[in-house]
């Protein structure tokens, strides 16, 4: 954790000084992004957020990966809570020229997870049944929403890396659409909350994939019909921070 701290240079900002509230390993990932215009993607997230683009176009991820290491700070692992699978729809915006990500939805096998978060983080968590298997460096992955607070959705996807892992070039695509230090969403009363992330730089592979069935843009009027780009990555540490009110905004 201490040399996780001293890795900095990669950093468009330094992470805050106040005391970092949880920490998470983020494993067996599948980045799937699809382009859209930003017109169309801005009509779907709050107007206090501006869409964020790369070389004029709007990005919405799908991205499911497995939770381990997950515990507050000053606490120790717990079989139950600290391991879980995950799935989040995303985009990305900035907010006074910093940028981050906002989520439309994010699915979690962990009853206790989504309930905690949708308190505590503010953030559009739903119950879903779950399934990752992996077998030979292929991974089979499985989630249809349960949650009846949300519109069904389900995704059944394999994937597999397709080649050596490097981390991405300042300015490319990959670390546009990966290298993210903060999260925004919106309070019960309207104000912009960011909540602050560290980790080192994402290490990436090539994937490919197969999408059996993908409904995760249906809930948001989209559709991935696209060829996505994807990047799979084994593992990566991160700690996070507690979300705060954006001043000014």
């Amino acid at each position: 954790m201490k040399d996780l701290f001293l890795a900095t240079g990669h950093r468009p900002y330094p992470y805050p000084v106040t005391p970092w509230v949880m920490t998470q390993a983020w494993n067996d990932l599948l980045f799937a992004h699809w382009k859209y215009e930003p017109e169309v993607v801005q009509k779907l997230i709050p107007p206090q957020f501006k869409i964020d683009t790369f070389d004029g176009a709007a990005w919405i991820g799908v991205v499911p990966f497995k939770m381990q290491k997950v515990r507050p700070r000053f606490t120790v692992e717990l079989p139950v809570l600290s391991e879980f699978l995950e799935l989040n729809v995303r985009t990305y915006v900035t907010v006074g020229g910093v940028p981050g990500v906002y989520f439309f939805s994010l699915d979690c096998e962990s009853l206790f997870a989504v309930e905690g978060a949708r308190k505590w983080f503010h953030l559009p968590y739903y119950y879903a049944e779950m399934n990752l298997r992996e077998a030979n460096g292929e991974y089979a992955y499985r989630s249809t929403r349960v949650d009846k607070r949300g519109l069904a959705a389900q995704l059944d996807v394999q994937y597999r890396p397709t080649g050596d892992v490097c981390v991405s070039a300042p300015g490319s695509l990959e670390e546009f659409l990966t290298e993210r230090y903060c999260l925004y969403t919106i309070s019960g009363d309207g104000d912009i909350l960011r909540a602050h992330v560290h980790h080192d730089r994402w290490p990436l592979q090539p994937a490919e994939a197969e999408f059996k069935t993908n409904t995760m843009l249906s809930p948001i009027g989209l559709e991935a019909i696209a060829k996505p780009v994807l990047y799979f990555s084994k593992s990566l540490l991160t700690v996070e921070w507690a979300p705060d009110v954006v001043p000014g905004q």
